[in-house]
């Protein structure tokens, strides 16, 4: 299985940037695929996931700026994020093969350790 992310980059709080994970060797199934990410100094946490299903969970604090979205027939997972902000400042991760549920800790949502990840992409927000 690979993840390959693209898509980052720097733009202005207020901007938006679309990231794309490209998707090989894997079978889609109930499980969730996802974005996270890591900012520096700071651990990793989960960003949205969705499944094959298109059911989507989000953290709260990106609820109604970004958009999870996949599209199975070109096999990539899509993070559109809007109106950005500086603390949106982060790696961000694809990652594939995981249960997820709403109700986590800090306005996140529940889930088990991804079996597959991506090697990231930047994503810088400049206010």
């Amino acid at each position: 299985v690979q993840l390959v992310e693209t898509g980052g980059g720097s733009v202005q709080s207020g901007g938006s940037l679309r990231l794309s994970c490209a998707v090989s060797g894997f079978t889609y199934s109930n499980n969730y695929m996802g974005w996270f990410r890591q900012a520096p100094g700071k651990e990793r946490e989960e960003v949205a996931a969705i499944n094959s299903n298109g059911i989507t969970i989000y953290k709260d604090s990106v609820r109604g700026r970004f958009t999870i979205s996949q599209d199975h027939g070109k096999n990539t997972l899509y993070l559109q994020m809007n109106n950005l902000k500086p603390e949106d400042t982060a790696m961000y991760y694809c990652a594939a093969d995981f249960v997820a549920q709403v109700g986590g800790t800090s306005g996140g949502f529940y889930y088990t350790q991804p079996l597959y990840w991506g090697q990231g992409t930047q994503v810088n927000i400049t206010s």
